[in-house]
């Protein structure tokens, strides 16, 4: 079942997290003790991520460089089709533009359509620490509008090999990010909201936003997305901060911004269950506001540990 159809048939806020893949070496285990204590709550859907590779240049012998993996997931498509056949709950694999070609892209859709996985989450995705600023693949996306193009055009039949004899259309819903406190390579606020008013006018169908910890934003970012005739349903990434690290961490890597009151509470912390607590309090009164606020659902970045979403998720539905 596609997500815009769980989001135009709910009667109330919906529920979905997203999942990171494991590390190499661990096994499908890692991932479905992650999401079973969240079964319980019927999530309507799952979201799962997708990683680039990243390499290091290690030095042989004659002075002989040789380019070695160290950082590799395991495929999200794989995981998506374990999820769906487990669970029996829809499965939205994140695609991405970095180190993906267009034809590998294409490759990547048709295997998600055979799998029966008819929702993907199109995004630019971040660039390697190698490279600084993102560098698209020869032949491929350097924006996620051209994907979510890319993937409109396979719905309609139209393939990278345009002499294909009656080619089999595809039925992805297509669903991209939003940035409540704007994207921190878009030069001001308003072409951050054109690059998302981009997205959905080239065919997205919903809109999935940057965690944030001051609802406000949220409501802005969705009054002005209504202004710019953006109507898609927008749905709330929420994360608790669980840890000292995420005090630094989180506003440093997605550019967001704690609230004064959230800070305040943070500050005093001088160990990780403080924080935990501070953390899942905090996103439960969020929660709280939002779902009483009529968004469409609530969407949890879990990084593939359960245990505060299940707190909070508990006092929610």
């Amino acid at each position: 079942m596609k997500v815009i159809d769980h989001l135009n048939k709910a009667k109330s806020t919906l529920f979905s997290f997203e999942i990171l893949p494991p590390l190499r070496g661990k096994g499908i285990s890692a991932i479905y003790e992650g999401i079973d204590p969240l079964i319980e709550f019927n999530p309507s859907f799952i979201n799962v991520t997708y990683h680039r590779e990243e390499y290091v240049y290690k030095e042989r012998e004659k002075g002989y460089l040789e380019k070695i993996a160290v950082k590799k997931r395991p495929g999200t498509v794989g995981i998506c089709a374990a999820i769906q056949y487990k669970y029996k709950i829809d499965a939205v694999p994140h695609l991405i533009c970095g180190g993906f070609s267009k034809e590998e892209t294409e490759n990547a859709l048709i295997d998600l359509y055979f799998l029966g996985i008819d929702n993907v989450l199109a995004l630019r995705g971040d660039p390697l620490k190698s490279e600084g600023n993102f560098s698209p693949e020869p032949n491929g996306h350097a924006h996620a509008v051209d994907l979510v193009r890319q993937i409109v055009e396979l719905n309609t039949g139209r393939y990278q090999e345009e002499d294909l004899k009656n080619p089999t259309a595809t039925d992805f819903c297509i669903g991209v990010a939003g940035y409540p406190e704007k994207h921190f390579e878009s030069p001001n606020p308003n072409m951050d909201l054109q690059y998302v008013k981009d997205k959905v006018d080239a065919g997205a169908e919903y809109i999935v936003t940057q965690l944030f910890y001051d609802n406000q934003k949220y409501f802005s970012f969705v009054e002005r997305c209504r202004a710019a005739g953006i109507t898609v349903p927008i749905i709330p990434g929420m994360k608790p901060i669980t840890t000292l690290n995420h005090i630094k961490m989180l506003p440093r890597t997605f550019f967001i911004d704690f609230p004064d009151a959230l800070m305040a509470e943070l500050h005093k912390c001088k160990h990780d269950d403080q924080v935990k607590e501070v953390g899942i309090e905090w996103c439960i009164q969020q929660s709280k506001e939002l779902k009483k606020n009529g968004v469409p659902a609530l969407h949890f970045y879990t990084m593939g540990k359960s245990e505060a979403t299940k707190r909070i998720v508990k006092e929610i539905f």
